[in-house]
């Protein structure tokens, strides 16, 4: 019995045991299989795709501008003297001819009533130059005087009545500054400054009540009507043509829009800023804008077709300038120069260098190097930065967009 238990154990190792050591080794194989295709994925970089879209035909340029009212006048004295009293303030509506100030002017009084006193002296010369030449005249015929007597004084009465004509107009040129003492509003409209207080000393130069302010007394301004003053640059310049709109918004109402349209244009640029003023207008009934507003000015023209565009985070800065990472057939990393239109806030116009059809890595690792091997992946939902949403707006027509940036 023992010996016969002993043969079926050698033969269960005869046959089991080659079977465990084939089946470790098959199992082992597999195993350094497994583990050389995990090292080879863990070696291969993880890239996530976006595709550049075709931005709608137009072209935008966001610029600063200024809102001026249709007229403004500033307003200076044209007399030296004190102000009296002021009528009109900030805000305040003014019809033309409307007396907005008064000014005490002590020393052209002196000069007109000087000037009245000197008319009254030439007045009793030129009366006294009159008669006598009339005596002259009279005398003639007696031949009691002579010639050259009677010559002199007729030309003594003409001087006269020359300096008589002259006192006379003297004292018509101050009574016409004599009117400017009152300060009156040249249209109707609104007052929006006032620089001047009873007492000030106030010059054709402005206020001068003190050394360092010489300022205009008012000003007044059409608002009912409005200007907008835009420098645009000279690239944007073919599109400066009636027609075109720019869309507004002032600090004072930042969630409301409004519409200027197209004036006038400086036909010719400033050499030192290379821009061209711009003039818009817009009918301000509301008279929600003011002027001296600052403007957030949107200007978007047609043009002949859109541009590429992909977001920031795809561009690359090297040595050879702006690339971007795109796959080839094999999924490898070729780079690509790109010539760049222009850089908004999210996204980047790209002038030439890529096309629709190309497979572009979204935010690309340093690390990545021409001809690399790299693994697609798509990026799970709220970690991309490039929403997809953002992209087909900026899409001429509806896509299937490929996987979006990690």
């Amino acid at each position: 019995m023992n010996a016969w238990s002993g043969k079926i154990i050698v033969t269960f190792a005869v046959i089991f045991v080659p079977l465990f050591l084939v089946y470790r080794y098959v199992e082992g194989q597999h195993e350094s299989q497994a583990l050389e295709v995990a090292t080879l994925e863990a070696a291969t970089p993880s890239v996530a795709l976006i595709q550049a879209q075709l931005s709608p035909a137009t072209d935008s340029i966001t610029l600063p501008g200024t809102i001026e009212g249709w007229y403004e006048a500033p307003i200076y004295a044209r007399v030296e003297g004190y102000v009296k009293a002021w009528y009109k303030d900030y805000g305040s509506l003014v019809k033309k001819g409307d007396i907005l100030a008064e000014i005490n002017t002590p020393d052209l009084d002196a000069e007109y009533r000087q000037a009245h006193a000197d008319l009254e002296s030439e007045r009793a010369k030129n009366a006294l130059a009159q008669l006598t030449a009339q005596r002259y005249l009279a005398m003639r015929e007696h031949q009691a005087l002579s010639e050259q007597a009677i010559s002199v004084q007729l030309a003594e009465a003409k001087a006269e009545a020359a300096k008589l004509a002259a006192a006379e107009q003297k004292v018509k040129n101050i009574e016409a500054f004599i009117g400017f003492k009152q300060i009156v509003a040249p249209f109707d409209g609104v007052v929006i400054q006032r620089n001047i207080n009873v007492g000030d000393l106030v010059s054709k130069e402005g206020s001068i009540s003190t050394t360092n302010a010489k300022n205009n007394l008012f000003t007044v301004a059409v608002v009912e009507k409005l200007r907008l003053f835009v420098s645009v640059p000279a690239n944007f310049g073919p599109f400066l043509n009636p027609g075109l709109t720019a869309e507004v918004t002032v600090p004072q109402l930042p969630h409301r829009h409004f519409t200027f349209d197209f004036l006038t244009v400086a036909q010719g640029f400033d050499v030192n800023t290379r821009t061209a003023v711009t003039v818009f207008t817009i009918d301000n009934k509301d008279r929600k804008l003011w002027p001296g507003s600052y403007a957030t000015v949107r200007l978007t023209a047609p043009v002949e077709s859109g541009v590429m565009t992909i977001p920031t985070s795809a561009m690359v800065f090297q040595e050879h300038g702006a690339q971007v990472a795109v796959l080839t057939e094999d999924d490898t990393i070729h780079y690509k120069p790109i010539v760049v239109a222009k850089m908004l806030d999210s996204t980047v116009e790209v002038q030439e260098g890529i096309s629709e059809g190309d497979r572009i890595v979204n935010n690309p690792s340093s690390a990545l190097l021409e001809g690399d091997k790299v693994h697609i992946v798509k990026p799970a939902r709220g970690y991309d930065l490039v929403t997809e949403e953002g992209m087909v707006h900026k899409a001429s027509t509806p896509k299937e967009p490929l996987p979006n940036a990690l």
